[in-house]
């Protein structure tokens, strides 16, 4: 029961890595969201997603060994994950490539959102 917040950040971390290549440019961008970046505001939008992707990552291996982090990471990692969710449903119309993020991040919200619940179980239990 202890490892399941520690398989949720993991897992959320590999995830949450995967769209940092995208801050090389246009290039790697329409590769990871099947759409042709053509003027410099979305790239910047996205470059600075890859970012912030890159370092909720680098938080979430943080909070592997951080036990202190874990409900802070975690609880922030299911709002990125959920958010982008909901974004998506509301607006609709989206491509196969995002279609494959919005499953990705029902997935780790899932994990997360259990990671989270264990965290709390375990705090009652120790308290």
């Amino acid at each position: 029961m202890k490892y399941v917040s520690v398989i949720a950040l993991l897992v959320s971390a590999i995830i949450h890595l995967l769209p940092v290549p995208g801050v090389t440019g246009t290039v790697a961008l329409g590769k990871l969201y099947g759409i042709e970046v053509v003027d410099a505001n979305t790239s910047i939008l996205l470059q600075h997603r890859a970012l912030l992707f890159g370092m909720l990552a680098i938080l979430m291996l943080l909070a592997i060994a951080m036990p202190e982090l874990r409900v802070t990471v975690l609880a922030a990692g299911l709002f990125s994950a959920a958010s982008f969710v909901v974004v998506a449903l509301w607006v609709g119309g989206y491509n196969a490539a995002i279609a494959r993020v919005v499953t990705a991040d029902v997935v780790v919200s899932v994990l997360l959102a259990a990671g989270l619940c264990t965290e709390w179980w375990l705090a009652r239990q120790t308290s």
